[in-house]
């Protein structure tokens, strides 16, 4: 046997260094190099069974020895095609492998009629699922192909198609059959179940799952059944029941879970069944209705298994010696050589696991306790089950059990959290390192689906799930690659987590995965879900820096431009938008709009008709648009038209992409040339409504837009005939929010300091009197709104004790009692700083105390953008124009005090400035 005393050594083929194991034993080496065909067989044999079938083949295909050793019966005693696309001529070339099969899964009608092509005339087991559309024709084919079947289970999906007449072919065919568990048949007649009883005599574990009509009196006949289950199967006459079943000889255990008997039926079943010892009976609405027979004893030596029955404490009691430990029944039985035990136990563990994931598909209500108390608990201990089907189930389960809301990704925090109580985040990894490709697909599923919890997050990161995930995403199983990624999704949107994905190659890993499986036919889920990784990592200043090292961009970039499906193109607009967020920090946006075909694939993508997809592509262009540069480019890429045509159609949509499009406009708007463009394109009646809407959100940003819109005169104009002055002034009057209050005071302050009088008088008509008349009264309107809105904040004691003195805290006190705390989020160019000095000079006392008032708010210490404002405010001619603001006799004092108050700012920023 191989030495297990192995060391890192690394040898030269040619000019390629490769690491490989220095392996003791008899084995030949030239020169250095390992003959790895020298390994003696078992050891070989023993390599190929760690591996899935696909790669025993790959394996196989490498030279003439391991070919020979690919080809032992041994390893090829099970096969498993579900995650394969097998076709007649896979089907064909593995034929000759095949001799020794016993057992095949499968997954779809279509695989039933390839594995005739197998030739595996000893198989004696097979199972398949997703065979809804698979007819009598493909059934008793595939059962007379193989007459030396012992078990055949078809489920759990419906199965309609196949009627009583395939059954009874099957009874005909495959007389040494021992278990036989089909779902969903339509109807299962008296013919076809008395030609099992007479044809199958060593016929022992039947069942008829989720079926809508089976014979109850034939089913008495088949006298070899030992394990009977009728679970979710309607239409059952339990009065039969009760004189037919009590009947059979060696019936131990029966399965009417999620069907409407009656708790007088079961008592007659345990009353008159000698043989009987376990009945389960899990979601039986009857049962647990009834209080007085949940209650109640049952006869002893027989166990109820029920959603209101210590469950575990029961199956522990069918063993000779009770085990110390209820919990761990199902691992301690596991050591015991009962046969009977076994066989009961094994029958328990398939039928439980199979009933709980079809109870977590329906979940119905009141079973929270139930799942915190039991079933999680069941399902973790199936995980450890030696039945591989048993394990899929159970990680099935807790996949499904735990989610509230699919559609928004809600999930129940209790049944997450009793999970890891449980000790199920290990439990799970171990399956998902496992070589079954099954086992690795479910198990990451439910590790996704749970990561969605924090605490669940932590835990799969703590046990070193990223790693294992990163590891099973390479799958060349696009299945379990896609669930692996799934997994990494989730796990990226936690903050603590986000760090370790920027180390040891995990960004590169999901770009990796993109740039494969974007060019594979199919493979959309997966780079749906490795874009949306990336998306949730680009939020991070470290991974977003980390992502553009690795080509991350023009990759994401690439898939705007060219995929044909929504997720991906929503998940790669999604990455590129906050990829462009980190604008401030570091040069991400500039890097976004830099980048070939970006801008044009993003406006694009506006024009999508997913929701979704529109959505992220205008919160790309947002972020964008904070560029001087970016503007310009979005702008000739036709973003304006773009974006003025996505709010004209948004009014019914998210309140998301009514934000996102507004902001986009608002950020496109800095520019006056966009400005102008946006106006007429048609921009300003789309921005009023989503002004007016009642959510926050939506409603300040927007006001923002029209804010930056009013400052030319034609916009201002355009407002005015769209009757927006009067919902700029009810804004400023009566909104919730302050800072569209201060917004909207602003954007009338521009449209009423005379220029755009001047326009209107310019092409004013002799008829057009009546047009200055109505522009002077509303100038009157908004000059008392923009007057009452600063007043709003007046304090007289604060205020006349600054009037009177100058001490630094007079100005203090009355900068405390103006202060929008919100508005130092906003970041104004030096043209915007530039208009409100400019204002200073307008003959308007209350323009004059509005601008001062802007600029108080704009140049607040600790404001985010302070420092900016207050250094573009550092040239001689503004300083001027304020010191002459507050000094000058006839503004008003608050001007005045606003005036200071700016002074003082710009110089307490300058000398902290100057002395970083």
């Amino acid at each position: 046997m191989m030495s297990r005393r192995v060391r890192g050594r690394v040898v030269r083929r040619g000019k390629e260094k490769l690491d490989c194991p220095d392996i003791d034993g008899n084995l030949s080496l030239d020169e250095g190099m390992l003959d790895w065909t020298s390994l003696p067989d078992d050891t070989a044999i023993q390599l190929f069974s760690c591996l899935s079938h696909r790669d025993r083949a790959s394996l196989s295909s490498t030279c003439r020895a391991w070919r020979a050793i690919g080809k032992s019966p041994c390893l090829w005693q099970t096969l498993d095609l579900r995650h394969h696309n097998c076709d007649t001529a896979v089907a064909s070339s593995l034929a000759s492998r095949c001799e020794s099969l016993h057992k095949v899964r499968f997954r779809g009608p279509e695989a039933a009629v390839d594995i005739i092509q197998l030739k595996a005339k000893n198989l004696r087991e097979i199972s398949g699922d997703c065979c809804r559309k698979m007819t009598d024709v493909v059934f008793s084919v595939l059962v007379a192909r193989h007459t030396a079947l012992e078990s055949l289970i078809i489920g759990p999906d419906f199965c309609e198609g196949i009627s009583s007449d395939a059954i009874y072919v099957l009874a005909v065919c495959c007389p040494k059959l021992r278990k036989l568990r089909l779902s969903g048949f339509h109807q299962v007649d008296a013919r076809a179940i008395n030609a099992l009883g007479q044809h199958c005599p060593d016929l022992a574990d039947v069942g008829f799952i989720d079926c809508r009509r089976v014979d109850e009196t034939a089913l008495g006949n088949v006298t070899s059944v030992s394990f009977l289950s009728v679970a979710g199967t309607t239409n059952i006459k339990w009065n039969l029941v009760s004189q037919q079943w009590t009947k059979l000889p060696h019936l131990i255990a029966l399965d009417v879970s999620r069907t409407n008997i009656a708790p007088v039926t079961v008592t007659s079943l345990f009353a008159s069944s000698c043989s009987l010892k376990a009945l389960c009976a899990l979601n039986c609405p009857s049962l647990e209705q009834d209080a007085s027979f949940a209650t109640n004893k049952y006869h002893e030596g027989k166990v109820l298994f029920a959603i209101f029955t210590d469950i575990l404490r029961g199956a522990a009691s069918l063993f000779v010696d009770m085990p110390k430990n209820d919990q761990k029944v199902f691992l301690d039985w596991r050591n015991t050589k009962d046969r009977k035990t076994n066989e009961i136990l094994n029958w328990l563990e398939w039928i439980i696991s199979n009933s709980l994931l079809r109870v977590s598909e329906i979940n119905p209500g009141g079973l929270d306790n139930f799942w915190l108390n039991q079933g999680a608990c069941l399902l973790i201990n199936f995980l450890q089950s030696p039945q591989e089907e048993v394990q899929e189930r159970a990680a099935m389960a807790l996949a499904t059990f735990v989610v509230i809301d699919e559609e928004n990704a809600s999930i129940h925090t209790g049944r997450a959290e009793a999970v890891i109580r449980y000790g199920g985040i290990r439990l799970l990894l171990n399956l998902a390192s496992s070589w079954k490709e099954g086992l690795q697909a479910e198990a990451a599923k439910a590790i996704a689906n749970l990561s969605v919890n924090a605490n669940v997050a932590k835990a799969v990161a703590d046990e070193g799930g990223i790693n294992i995930l990163v590891n099973l995403a390479r799958s060349a199983n696009r299945f379990v690659a896609e669930e692996a990624v799934g997994g990494l999704w989730n796990l990226s949107v936690g903050e603590d987590h986000k760090g370790s994905f920027a180390e040891a190659g995990r960004v590169k890993a999901l770009l990796d995965l993109i740039i494969k499986w974007s060019r594979s036919s199919g493979g959309e889920g997966v780079t749906e879900r490795a874009a949306g990784a990336l998306a949730n990592l680009a939020a991070d200043e470290n991974c977003s820096m980390a992502i553009a090292s690795v080509g991350g961009l023009h990759a994401l970039v690439t898939l705007a431009r060219t995929s044909k499906v929504d997720g991906v193109l929503e998940q790669a607009a999604r990455a590129l938008a906050n990829l462009a967020a980190h604008g401030e920090s570091n040069n991400s946006s500039i890097a976004v709009g830099s980048e070939a075909g970006a801008l044009e694939a993003l406006v694009q993508l506006t024009r999508s008709a997913h929701n979704g997809v529109r959505q992220e592509a205008a919160g790309a262009l947002w972020n964008l648009s904070f560029d001087d540069k970016n503007r310009e480019g979005i702008a000739a890429a036709g973003g304006v038209e773009a974006l003025v045509a996505l709010a004209s159609f948004s009014a019914n949509a998210s309140q998301s992409l009514q934000e996102r499009v507004a902001g986009a406009l608002w950020g496109l708007s800095v520019s006056e040339t966009n400005s102008i463009a946006i106006g007429q394109e048609g921009g300003v009646a789309p921005l009023l409504l989503l002004a007016q809407s009642a959510a926050e959100d939506v409603h300040e940003t927007a006001v923002g837009a029209i804010w930056n819109l009013a400052f030319n005169p034609g916009n201002a104009l355009r407002i005015v005939d769209e009757g927006g002055v009067s919902v700029l002034v009810r804004i400023c009057t009566t909104s919730a929010s302050k800072m569209a209050r201060f917004m909207s005071s602003l954007a009338l302050a521009y449209m009423f300091d005379g220029r755009m009088h001047k326009i209107a008088l310019e092409g004013t008509s002799a008829g057009g009197t009546s047009k200055i008349v109505k522009l002077a009264n509303l100038r009157k309107l908004a000059l008392k709104c923009i007057d009452e809105f600063v007043m709003s904040f007046s304090n007289p004691q604060a205020f006349a004790a600054a009037a009177a003195s100058s001490a630094p805290t007079a100005l203090v006190q009355v900068t405390e009692a103006v202060s929008i705390e919100e508005a130092g989020q906003l970041r104004c160019s030096g043209a915007e700083i530039g208009r409100f000095v400019s204002m200073l000079r307008n003959q308007s006392p209350t323009l004059k105390g509005c601008a001062a008032f802007a600029l108080l708010q704009f140049t607040i210490i600790g404001g985010r953008h302070s420092p900016l404002h207050a250094k573009l405010l550092q040239d001689t001619a503004s300083q001027r124009l304020l010191r002459a603001a507050a000094a000058a006799a006839s503004a008003p004092p608050e001007a005045k005090i606003f005036a200071r108050i700016v002074l003082r700012n710009i110089e307490q920023q300058q000398v902290g400035s100057s002395s970083i």
